[in-house]
């Protein structure tokens, strides 16, 4: 039952996505039919880099809906079933997931948080526990077989694993999406485990479509101020109360 890293790995993105999402754009503001231009965008006719150009600028107006037409697959692995059940509270995405029901658990892997992994104490009694979890599930599983549950003791015996657990998953989102998902989740407000996995996910976004997400991140790094409270701010950027006190701009 050892501690299990995270990886993130991307399958799939779009193709041609920066043609894709510049036609799209093109054809709210363009009076011809933009499957005529699709050819000489395919070609490199339009230099991507102009195509990039008019994106950038088009999204800095707020105007951002196109971008919903490509998207990005990841297949992710070493992240908790916490994780994971924050994850899927993104609704605009697909996911697929390792199923505790079917797989076996007998030698599960873990995450290990790093504030526990820092004191020697916690991390003895946390490795403690993963390590009775697996003999409980094991003896669960064992006990059913027995009793005639065959594959599905798994299913029962898995009401014994922690949120800890290390699970594999699959998430399609669109462009549209994954700015928002990286809004939230990179915010140093946000959970640990799910910003590391938000930050290496920008990191692919960022190498394969960088009109769209060169700039994409905590939503404070957009706006050039935290959107939170004062007492929920992290400090990197002030707060829009701190910018914008009473009395601004008057005579």
């Amino acid at each position: 039952m050892p501690v299990s890293p995270l990886s993130v790995e991307l399958l799939a993105v779009t193709p041609n996505a920066l043609s894709l999402i510049y036609s799209a754009f093109r054809q709210c503001y363009h009076a011809g039919f933009v499957a005529d231009m699709w050819p000489r965008l395919l070609s490199g006719a339009v230099d991507r880099e102009v195509q990039a150009d008019f994106v950038r600028k088009v999204l800095e107006s707020g105007h951002d809906s196109p971008v919903e037409h490509a998207s990005f697959t990841f297949a992710v692995a070493g992240i908790s079933r916490a994780c994971s059940h924050q994850i899927v509270r993104h609704r605009i995405a697909s996911y697929s997931q390792q199923s505790q029901r079917y797989v076996d658990a007998s030698d599960m892997d873990y995450v290990l948080p790093p504030a526990i992994a820092r004191i020697p104490e916690a991390k003895a009694r946390f490795e403690a526990f993963m390590s009775e979890v697996g003999n409980a599930y094991r003896d669960l599983k064992d006990i059913l077989e027995a009793h005639g549950r065959k594959d599905k003791a798994k299913e029962d015996a898995r009401f014994v694993l922690p949120q800890a657990a290390e699970t594999k998953i699959v998430i399609t989102m669109n462009c549209r999406a994954l700015l928002h998902f990286f809004h939230l989740r990179c915010c140093m407000r946000a959970q640990w485990e799910i910003r590391a996995l938000a930050d290496a996910m920008l990191t692919h976004c960022k190498q394969e479509l960088p009109a769209i997400f060169a700039t994409a991140g905590a939503k404070c790094e957009s706006l050039g101020y935290c959107p939170e409270s004062t007492r929920f701010a992290c400090g990197r950027y002030p707060t829009r109360e701190q910018l914008f006190q009473p009395g601004d701009g008057e005579a």
